[in-house]
């Protein structure tokens, strides 16, 4: 009887690993290309919704996040990149509810919700409740020594200006100098979205990047007016309000790409190096990364649009070709710790943008200690000091010395910082930041439409339809939904 058990027992066990072997064998294979905050987001919502999947996550890199970087040097918490991201779009407080990072985020601190430009040399803040285009009070823009008599007269009359009637797409420039004139545009307008796509106003498509206010123009047929009725609609005052819709994790935005990939690792999630082919072999896909080739049935492509379109080569020359004609502008961020006692001048706010009528080597600077906690030690001020861009792309080149010094002479004159400062730090981001030109949503529509004839490879990154953390963690959520809709739910 003993033995007729162990006999039915082994039965049992080796039908069960055979079972197991079948169903993995069997299980749907898809290669997530690009370990960025997309690509992270795209792995774990695919998981998400199926566990039982098999999901290999390639990146070139050998840390996991992309541009996302946190380091901690004496004391200070530095961001090498973004720093926050905001909330008035669910997708990346929902990501970290999901996590278990809720409660680890941080709000900016009340006391420093505003912003300053640079005009001759001196700061001055943005008026309140001005929304990038849309000024929702009128009498703190009378009051601004940003604009002119001439210049705030012009703005003042904006109510009064007709709507366009034409639906083509239209550059920032334009549409800002229409609506409220030259000097509110060159003055406030222009620093202030530069300093979010570190682009040329003159290209800077309004369709694609904020067609918020080209709704409001449609709409209300003013932009003034549409922010009075927003902000009586709301009960609040809707740009001072903005500064305290962003949010960052406790320990720096690197917790988020930890808490991705401890998830992904939960689900046994592979990992690749550099892919340097991909191919269609069949009704499958070739993925080769050093001298490694697999077979999958999926792939995700997170990766900045020139990337995809290098790996795309050899499956769709055209498909290739619209990929490429995606600009892409780059950045040097400069970070300086200092005693606080070294600076004569303010540091009222998050930091200040600098307008290119100016002709500063500086886009920006930003004061990471002032808007969260935890980023620099007591006594200490830790600031960011952005450069290049898509006006200063020969910056990228300067040496590290070179940009410090450029970072700190501004700083010099603007805060009125004296001597060196405590610790620095140069990164640069080349090639990272798309540029939405005008005609940008048409050729994303037509990369899309492309794309389409392959139902099992989804796109994914900034480079199509909003920059910004959040964005890009929608961006790769929806490819994975799309690529799951794809496979039959049997094999799920």
């Amino acid at each position: 009887m003993t033995m007729y058990w162990q006999t039915l027992w082994g039965r049992l066990t080796c039908f069960q690993v055979d079972a197991k072997l079948k169903q993995m064998k069997t299980r749907p294979r898809v290669a997530v290309i690009g370990g960025g905050i997309t690509g992270l987001a795209a792995a774990h919502r695919l998981l998400e919704l199926s566990p039982h999947l098999s999901v290999k996550l390639f990146d070139a890199g050998a840390r996991l996040g992309g541009v996302l970087q946190t380091e901690r040097h004496n004391g200070y918490l530095v961001e090498l990149s973004a720093d926050n991201f905001i909330t008035n779009v669910p997708w990346g407080i929902d990501l970290c509810r999901r996590l278990g990072l809720e409660e680890q985020l941080l709000r900016t601190r009340e006391s420093q919700r505003r912003a300053s430009v640079v005009r001759r040399g001196k700061l001055a803040p943005v008026p309140l409740g001005f929304q990038l285009l849309a000024p929702s009070r009128l009498w703190p823009v009378v009051r601004s020594p940003l604009l002119s008599w001439r210049g705030k007269l012009r703005l003042l009359c904006e109510p009064l200006i007709r709507r366009r009637r034409d639906t083509t797409d239209e550059s920032l420039a334009s549409f800002a100098r229409r609506r409220l004139g030259r000097e509110a545009f060159e003055r406030i307008v222009q620093p202030l979205v530069a300093g979010i796509y570190t682009a040329d106003a003159e290209r800077l498509s309004m369709a694609a990047a904020l067609p918020r206010f080209v709704e409001m123009e449609r709409q209300s047929g003013s932009l003034v007016r549409a922010a009075w009725q927003s902000r009586n609609r709301d009960g609040a005052d809707a740009a001072g309000a903005r500064y305290g819709l962003f949010v960052a994790p406790r320990d720096g935005m690197s917790s988020l790409v930890e808490a991705l990939w401890r998830r992904l690792d939960q689900h046994g999630v592979e990992r690749g190096g550099r892919v340097n082919e991909l191919a269609r072999v069949g009704e499958r896909w070739e993925v080769k990364a050093g001298d490694q080739s697999e077979s999958l049935d999926a792939v995700i492509l997170a990766l900045p649009a020139h990337a995809a379109a290098e790996l795309l080569r050899r499956v769709s020359a055209e498909l290739s070709g619209g990929l490429a004609e995606i600009p892409y502008a780059g950045s040097a961020i400069v970070v300086a710790a200092y005693d606080r006692r070294q600076i004569d001048g303010e540091l009222d706010g998050f930091g200040f943008v600098v307008p290119a009528m100016e002709r500063r080597p500086i886009l920006a600077a930003s004061y990471s200690s002032g808007k969260f906690d935890g980023r620099a030690p007591a006594g200490r001020v830790l600031i960011r000091v952005f450069l290049g861009g898509a006006e200063h792309p020969e910056q990228l080149d300067l040496d590290d010395a070179a940009l410090v010094e450029l970072a700190q002479a501004n700083l010099a004159e603007l805060l009125g910082v004296r001597g060196a400062a405590e610790l620095t730090r140069v990164v640069r981001w080349p090639l990272s930041m798309p540029q939405y030109h005008v005609g940008h949503l048409g050729l994303v529509d037509r990369i899309e439409r492309l794309a389409a004839a392959w139902p099992s490879l989804a796109l994914a990154g900034n480079a199509y339809h909003g920059v910004g953390v959040p964005n890009c963690i929608h961006s790769g959520e929806q490819a994975a939904e799309r690529i799951l809709a794809t496979i039959p739910k049997s094999q799920l």
